[in-house]
């Protein structure tokens, strides 16, 4: 009896020490923007794909059920963690081949408002397919076309509109309301009614022939042909050999050790995991000040302030595509560096905004998901049109919208754009040139095991959400759902310090940064964090911002 029992504790003891490893590793996560996406993701998964599997099913359905982001004709950044290594796929747009750094500009030098938001000089060459195409190739197990069906389905047979699409939708219609010319978005989107069945017919079509022919009808079949003809009718810039030219680029993730964790996530063309990087590392150089202060406390939220501002400067300085402009990443992200940076941090008072410059000496709509299967595999993957239902243009015969993300670059230096951030030389407009972003997927691993994996929407406003969730969740303890549902705090630089926060503060901290000489402003939206993380015993928790219409769910599958 004795023996038995001894062999108990024994065998307890290494299931502790390996992360409950006979029980978390026949388990799987998601957590997703919406109820389609999560239960196409879920069946993927438990008929033997992997988590790139998901990733694929999931990106397409959400093109059909989440328009105003979930997309065909826009981009994004997928992270990948599979058969021992984690992967960047930047599959970005990238700007026309006519494009140029005057493009958005009058005779006067001026910026032309919304052009380069809402019509046909708007979009990018969209790069959805072909990353989603790529990634498959690499790590799929399942047949592609197998992976459409389920989008293919949703677009012919239609699905239930949720409240909040319907609303996006209204408030979208009359946002862009002669704002351009020949905007046809009411025409597909303009009678979306909350819980009534919404067909595409013409989306079905275009999804049959990609799960048939693969990216190359996107891009050079009979889809590219509809794109290149709508754009070249309306004065467009995308052309067939636009289409035919994209690619989507495979690129070395950015890392850094943080408590205990390897940090992995996006490079440029994103800012997001150099500022990310920023962020977490500062906060640790300036743990001493941090000691003791409460969470979303004034002083806290203030010592947030000081160092997110010199992120964002060193954003607008140095940060673009790097295969045309040469970034200091690795200076960025550097000890030595930061703790430079957190040097000037002043704990007590506001460090005049003007006077914070760059560092080196020189040389909102979107929608993410994140995915772990049984295996061990993780996507973390962001996707966006930019604004919601980008250019607000509808490819007639295809079905899908075309992105704004022209306006992410620098139409003239020194300008904001539509988040209010304000670039330089470095994103200016250039043909074949990918457009900044902040969007920031990210995967932390564990003993070379995936631990967590996080990202969310949010414009200008992602980088410091998946910096503050992580915090909440590592250093305060939260769960993962307390951590993506506690309030957060933003602040770049300019406006001149302003902080935003969403949903609420507390009375008391408001005045207190009132008087401090901030002005607080309350955010309608602030990203749609989806969050899946182990703790140190192995448990897998999902979570999805309850503020979205995300659904998030662990379960036991197959491995």
């Amino acid at each position: 009896m004795l023996f038995f029992r001894t062999l108990w504790i024994v065998v307890s003891f290494y299931i502790l020490a390996n992360g409950h490893s006979a029980y978390a590793n026949s388990r799987s996560a998601l957590a997703m923007p919406d109820l389609y996406s999560a239960e196409v993701a879920q069946s993927v998964l438990d008929k033997g794909g992997n988590a790139i599997d998901a990733a694929v099913a999931a990106s397409f359905s959400l093109a059909v059920t989440y328009p105003e982001a979930g997309n065909l004709g826009g981009g994004g950044f997928m992270l990948i963690h599979a058969k021992g290594e984690t992967r960047f796929l930047d599959y970005r747009e990238t700007a026309p081949q006519a494009a140029h750094k005057d493009l958005y500009l009058d005779k006067n030098g001026e910026v032309i408002p919304n052009r380069s938001l809402v019509g046909y000089h708007a979009s990018g060459v969209p790069g959805s397919v072909m990353g989603l195409w790529q990634a498959h190739q690499v790590y799929g197990q399942l047949n592609w076309s197998e992976l459409i069906e389920p989008a293919i389905d949703l677009a012919q047979n239609g699905f239930k509109v949720h409240p909040k699409l319907a609303e996006t939708a209204s408030w979208y219609q009359d946002w862009a309301y002669e704002k351009a010319d020949n905007l046809n978005f009411s025409n597909y989107f303009g009678n979306l009614k909350a819980e009534h069945v919404f067909k595409q017919p013409e989306l079905a079509n275009t999804l049959k022939r990609i799960a048939e022919h693969g990216a190359n009808e996107f891009y050079k079949g009979e889809t590219a042909q509809l794109i290149a003809k709508q754009m070249q009718a309306n004065q467009g810039l995308i052309t067939l050999a636009d289409l035919a030219n994209y690619q989507a680029k495979w690129r070395q993730p950015v890392h850094t050790l943080w408590q205990g964790y390897d940090v992995y996530s996006a490079p440029p063309p994103s800012s997001g995991g150099i500022a990310l990087i920023q962020l977490l590392k500062m906060k640790t150089e300036l743990s001493y000040e941090f000691e003791g202060l409460h969470h979303n406390s004034a002083s806290y939220i203030h010592l947030l302030a000081e160092i997110k501002k010199r992120v964002y400067a060193d954003r607008a300085e140095y940060l673009g595509d790097p295969d045309f402009h040469s970034v200091p990443m690795n200076k960025l992200i550097a000890a030595d560096y930061l703790a430079e940076r957190a040097l000037e941090v002043d704990p007590i008072r506001i460090s005049p905004t003007p006077e914070i410059k760059p560092g080196l000496e020189e040389s909102e709509q979107t929608t993410h998901f994140s995915i772990l299967d049984a295996q061990g595999n993780a996507v973390s993957n962001t996707t966006t049109l930019n604004m919601p239902f980008g250019s607000g243009v509808v490819i007639e015969g295809a079905g899908f919208l075309m992105n704004d993300e022209m306006d992410d670059f620098s139409a003239k230096p020194g300008v904001p754009n539509i988040f209010g951030v304000i670039g330089g030389k470095a994103n200016a407009i250039a043909p074949n040139k990918r457009m900044l972003s902040s969007m920031t997927p990210t995967i932390l691993l564990r003993d070379g095991k995936v631990s967590k994996v996080i990202g969310t929407p949010g414009g200008s406003t992602i980088i410091t959400s998946v910096f503050q969730a992580l915090v909440n969740n590592v250093e305060f303890d939260m769960t993962a759902q307390q951590a993506v549902d506690a309030s957060r705090v933003h602040h770049q630089l300019w406006p001149k310090d302003e902080i935003g926060y969403h949903p609420s503060l507390e009375a008391n901290t408001i005045q207190t940064l009132t008087n401090q000489g901030y002005k607080l402003s309350q955010r309608r939206f602030f990203g749609d964090l989806q969050f899946i993380s182990r703790s140190k015993f192995g448990d897998l928790e999902a979570a999805s911002d309850k503020r979205g219409r995300g659904e998030s769910r662990v379960w036991k599958t197959n491995p």
